[in-house]
C-alpha cells in the first residue's frame, strides 16, 4: 500500500503545482496616472464613468480599478488597465483613439477646456504570487493603499520571496486584503528593484491597527530578520517604502 501512496501523492503534489504555474497572470498592466486640470477632476471622472471605461472594453482592454488619492492637492486620478500582450496594448490604444465615439466624448467634455494637463505611464508584470483580481462592485466602502518597494541593489528577487513566503499570509492574518502585487515590467526603469501592490482595509485606522499587529508578530519578525541575514541587510533602501492611501471611484470595478 505505501508503495502505492507515494507515486499518487508525488502526482497530486505535481499536478498542483502544474495547476498553479498555469494559473499564474502573464498578463501586461499598465497603471496610469493623469492629472487633471485645475477644476476638472469631477468631468475627468464623468468622461470614465460615461464613456472611456466602456470604451476601453470595447478595444479589448480591462479596467481592474480606478483610485483618487484620500489626500490629492494635484487632482491625480489613477487607474489600473490589463492586456493580453504589449503588442495588444498597442493595437487596442490605436483602436480607442482612432474610435468615432471616443473622439465625440473627449470633443464634447473639453469645451470648456482640456481635462488633464499631464498624465505618467508605468507597465507592470504580475508576480507568480499576486492573487487573481475580481470585480468587487456592490462591495462595502474600504480604504486601499498603493505601495511601492525599492529593493536594495540585487534584492528585488529576495524581497519577492520573502512576500510569497510570508508576508501576504502575514497581511490576511490581520485583516488586509492583498489585491495585487506587480514588478516593472522589462525595459523600463525600475525593471530590476521595484515592487508594487495594492492593500485594502476597511478603513484607514484599521490599516493602522493591522500593520502595528503586523510589524510585532513573531513569525514576521522571524522572517525578516532571516531574509535580511542572507541578503546582508535591508531589502529595501533607505526610504525606500513608499505609501499612498486612495479612495475607489464610484465606477471602478475594484471597490
Amino acid at each position: 500500500m505505501k508503495k502505492l501512496i507515494l507515486p499518487l501523492l508525488l502526482a497530486t503534489i505535481a499536478s498542483n503545482t502544474a495547476s498553479s504555474r498555469a494559473a499564474q497572470d502573464t498578463r501586461y498592466y499598465e497603471m496610469r496616472t493623469y492629472y487633471a486640470a485645475p477644476g476638472k477632476l469631477n468631468d475627468l471622472n464623468a468622461r470614465f464613468r460615461n464613456h472611456t471605461c466602456k470604451l476601453f472594453e470595447k478595444h479589448g482592454m480591462v479596467n481592474i480599478g480606478y483610485w483618487v488619492p484620500t489626500e490629492n492637492p494635484d487632482n491625480k486620478l489613477i487607474y489600473i488597465l490589463a492586456y493580453p500582450s504589449r503588442e495588444a496594448r498597442e493595437k487596442s490604444w490605436n483602436g480607442f483613439m482612432a474610435d468615432p465615439d471616443w473622439q465625440a466624448a473627449r470633443k464634447a467634455s473639453e469645451v470648456n477646456g482640456q481635462l488633464v494637463d499631464k498624465f505618467e505611464s508605468i507597465f507592470l508584470a504580475a508576480t507568480d504570487y499576486s492573487p487573481e483580481i475580481k470585480s468587487s462592485v456592490g462591495q462595502a466602502a474600504r480604504a486601499f493603499e498603493l505601495r511601492t518597494y525599492k529593493a536594495s541593489p540585487g534584492n528585488l528577487g529576495r524581497l519577492n520571496a520573502r512576500f510569497r513566503n510570508h508576508t501576504l499570509k502575514l497581511f490576511e492574518k490581520h485583516g488586509m486584503t492583498n489585491l495585487g502585487y506587480w514588478n516593472v515590467a522589462e525595459g523600463q526603469k525600475g525593471a530590476d528593484d521595484t515592487l508594487i501592490y495594492i492593500l485594502a482595509h476597511k478603513s484607514k485606522e484599521a490599516a493602522a491597527a493591522s500593520f502595528k499587529a503586523f510589524g510585532q508578530d513573531a513569525d514576521w519578525v522571524k522572517a525578516r530578520k532571516a531574509s535580511e541575514e542572507e541578503a546582508g541587510g535591508s531589502l529595501t533602501v533607505k526610504g525606500g517604502v513608499q505609501s499612498v492611501f486612495m479612495t475607489a471611484t464610484d465606477y471602478s470595478p475594484t471597490q
